[in-house]
């Protein structure tokens, strides 16, 4: 124990990575005393490829990371249609409320609150990975990795959904639409890349958007989107992405994507980094006080993260071929149809 924290000093903490998972661990941790720099590459606020709507996220991470005012306007959606060659193939009732709201608005949130309780945030700086002293939490987001998938988002007006969200199944793809703050629509998709004219040819921003929905057999739903007002300025893309385990870290703590990436399909990925950053202040505000070593420290954030996430994830990854392929779409939408999907049972396996 060094001389500050024997006189009552806690140990500082640095967050490299200004997402859900470092500002929701920077939060908490600063409420507790703990003095906490967050270093961001990016700046605030902007918008980031994501299905903005929050699915799995239980009241005590609410409670533990002083999130209630945060998310006191998030629309509470409760019913999604899904579709299939533009045509409605079933409407169902999620098991709980899933929470609509954008990272536009909940990142600037999340940092303002962070800096509010005496944090430091210091952002367009970037970190490397290595090395990883005692102290630094990595929560860089996703683990770049070799893949054929991209994401593209954009925020719409005027676009009348059927049901609070709607997950369209493609070729190859998948598209979720759900509401979000200011009456805007977040159009959101996971496509395997393509070439020519449906794919890297198109103009970059939404026109990009629309190439890949044909070319995936989402003709319809592009038409829809022709007719509605997109926010040039929503839109982003993101490329390789990877749903691939990746090997544990052992020498450092990893919170959020850069722990592992969740099937978007879930609608799960942004409760999961706020779920790790809870799961992993009660340790390092331990660490701070000088109650616990670095290497516990690590292991014990690790061993909760892989006790709460390790069989969502597989069960997640089992099930993510079932959206993209197309004799599995036909499969799923025929026992959907006939009610055999054990939809419950199935939600509760992958949040």
């Amino acid at each position: 124990m060094n001389a500050d924290v024997s006189r009552g000093d806690p140990r500082p903490v640095e967050i490299v990575g200004g997402g859900l998972a470092g500002l929701g661990l920077g939060l908490a941790l600063q409420r507790a005393g703990v003095p906490v720099t967050v270093l961001e590459a990016h700046h605030y606020p902007r918008h980031r490829v994501c299905g903005e709507f929050i699915a799995g996220l239980d009241p005590a991470t609410v409670t533990h990371l002083g999130l209630e005012p945060l998310l006191r306007d998030a629309l509470r959606l409760r019913q999604v249609t899904w579709f299939r060659g533009g045509f409605p193939v079933r409407r169902q009732r999620l098991p709980a409320p899933a929470l609509g709201l954008s990272r536009h608005a909940l990142d600037t949130r999340l940092a303002a609150a962070f800096v509010d309780a005496g944090g430091d945030l210091r952002t367009g700086i970037r970190v490397p990975s290595d090395p990883a002293p005692a102290g630094r939490v990595f929560a860089l987001g996703r683990r770049r990795q070799p893949s054929p998938w991209l994401g593209l988002k954009v925020h719409a007006r005027g676009l009348r959904l059927d049901g609070d969200l709607e997950v369209h199944l493609g070729g190859q793809a998948y598209v979720g639409l759900s509401g979000v703050e200011d009456g805007r629509i977040n159009v959101c998709g996971l496509f395997r890349r393509q070439a020519g004219a449906t794919g890297e040819a198109a103009p970059p921003g939404p026109p990009l958007l629309l190439r890949y929905l044909e070319g995936a057999g989402l003709g319809p739903l592009a038409r829809r989107l022709q007719a509605a007002d997109l926010d040039d300025h929503s839109f982003c893309a993101v490329a390789a992405l990877s749903f691939r385990a990746a090997p544990p870290a052992r020498d450092r703590i990893c919170l959020g994507d850069s722990l592992a990436m969740t099937p978007p399909f879930t609608g799960n990925g942004m409760a999961m980094a706020l779920q790790s950053a809870a799961l992993a202040a009660g340790p390092l505000q331990a660490w701070a006080a000088g109650a616990r070593t670095w290497v516990d420290t690590v292991d014990e954030v690790n061993r909760r993260l892989r006790q709460r996430f390790r069989a969502r994830l597989f069960s997640a990854r089992l099930l993510h071929p079932f959206l993209l392929e197309g004799r599995l779409q036909s499969w799923l939408t025929a026992a959907s149809r006939a009610r055999l999907l054990p939809l419950r049972p199935l939600y509760a396996l992958t949040h």
